[in-house]
């Protein structure tokens, strides 16, 4: 989530210091952490980029409105790692998900995203080191509000949606097409996973096209040319983003005043299984090592990344996904209507069923530990204003509908479905092809 605003900022923050002279200030200012990294000044070059969940600075209003609770987590949400080839012609962005099951060194096995609660940017650069057999020469991290004061400097930024959206969670409700937000909006956006069937390799996929359009709007808006609005947006770069003691921000970025967003190319770590059940009932995804691997030897090795080959692809149908469908309301045959609408969309459903409490607000869907993605794809196809909630000890997906979310409605036909294992890291995007249009 907030990772894209750290590496548009790493991209474009030093350019603008290095084309007003602002050098030594950026390197001043910008605050500074410890990661425990290598760093380096010539060559290939591998950077960590973070998104933390802090909320220092948030009004409790804002946090009410970004839907994101007064407790700070102590969590990685987001990770990215960005390689810069030696002749610094080419940005390769490749997102790690924040469920990856890995080791982390003197923790065991977790997600990777626990790894800076257990031990902040060292332990999460040991950890990313392990995963992949790769350097890590700098670090980069950002924050919750960083991410918005520096989208509502460039005077918002645009997103895409194939399909209305209406998420409880994040707070996010827009409708299909393409809309200029401000910095809120797009946080809102950049942390819906539960409106996707895909969940969060769907955010990830978002995240990926919001960085694209940050990119986009930097360099096309006029900000680096006004120092006015340059002004704004260094203050807004700089409340947002901490980086590895020894960085040299600007020497860095000014070796990129070249890249353009044709140059930045995605991918996401090729997975073996994005529904995996872990020993201690976490749920996450298991990365496809032998295709990683070869993803990472790449980079390593400083070639151009190509998309890995997949062993099989497996689409996640409706037909694949069975469902207990209860009625939580006093609306009389609901239960075998919706079921019958489940149905007609091709799931495998149990419906007439009726729920011990009529009270129940909004619909339900519930699903079992290792069953998110089917879930999800029962809101995506079906009831997209249901939530979604994982109950542990849970036979089967249940369908508990409510007074609101029980209309089924299905998407647009172009509306992609998810796609299970099967070690492809996804289509390989430029960040002009990935950005709105």
């Amino acid at each position: 989530m907030l990772a894209t605003s750290a590496v548009m900022s790493a991209l474009v923050l030093a350019v603008a210091g290095c084309a007003w002279g602002l050098s030594s200030y950026v390197n001043a200012a910008v605050g500074r952490v410890n990661a425990g990294v290598s760093g380096g000044a010539g060559g290939a070059l591998n950077l960590l980029v973070a998104g933390v969940d802090e909320r220092s600075g948030l009004t409790a209003h804002q946090q009410d409105e970004l839907h994101v609770g007064h407790v700070p987590s102590t969590n990685s949400d987001t990770m990215m790692l960005v390689h810069l080839s030696a002749d610094r012609t080419r940005v390769t962005v490749v997102s790690l998900p924040r469920d990856s099951w890995v080791d982390l060194p003197g923790h065991g096995m977790n997600k990777i995203n626990a790894a800076f609660g257990l031990g902040g940017p060292r332990l999460m650069v040991a950890t990313v080191e392990r995963a992949t057999r790769l350097a890590i020469n700098d670090f980069i991290q950002v924050n919750f509000l960083g991410f918005i004061r520096v989208i509502d400097a460039l005077g918002g930024v645009n997103v895409c949606l194939p399909y209305a959206v209406s998420d409880s969670y994040s707070g996010l409700r827009l409708g299909a097409g393409t809309h200029h937000v401000d910095g809120i909006t797009a946080l809102k956006y950049a942390r819906d996973r539960h409106s996707f069937a895909l969940s969060d390799l769907a955010r990830i996929q978002n995240q990926q096209s919001l960085l694209s359009s940050l990119l986009k709007q930097a360099i096309g808006s006029g900000t680096l040319a006004d120092p006015l609005r340059l002004s704004r947006f260094l203050q807004a770069v700089l409340a947002a983003v901490k980086v590895n003691q020894g960085l040299d921000v600007t020497a860095l970025a000014g070796q990129l005043r070249g890249i353009s967003p044709g140059d930045v190319r995605f991918l996401t770590v090729p997975l073996a299984n994005p529904n995996y059940l872990a020993p201690d009932g976490q749920s996450a995804v298991l990365w496809d090592k032998a295709a990683a691997q070869r993803l990472f030897t790449q980079l390593r090795n400083d070639q151009p990344a190509r998309r890995p080959a997949p062993a099989h692809r497996a689409r996640l149908r409706p037909g694949q996904v069975s469902a207990d469908v209860y009625n939580g309301t006093l609306i009389g045959g609901l239960s075998a209507g919706t079921g019958a609408a489940l149905a007609q969309l091709g799931f495998h459903v149990r419906d007439g069923l009726t729920w011990p409490a009529h009270d129940v607000a909004q619909t339900l869907v519930e699903y079992p530990p290792g069953q998110r993605a089917r879930a999800a794809l029962i809101r995506q196809r079906g009831l997209r204003g249901a939530a979604l909630r994982q109950v542990k000890g849970l036979a089967r997906i249940r369908v508990v509908l409510g007074v609101t979310g029980h209309t089924v409605a299905a998407p647009a036909a172009s509306s992609p479905g998810p796609t299970g294992a099967g070690g492809s890291a996804g289509p390989s995007r430029t960040a002009a092809q990935a950005a709105c249009r």
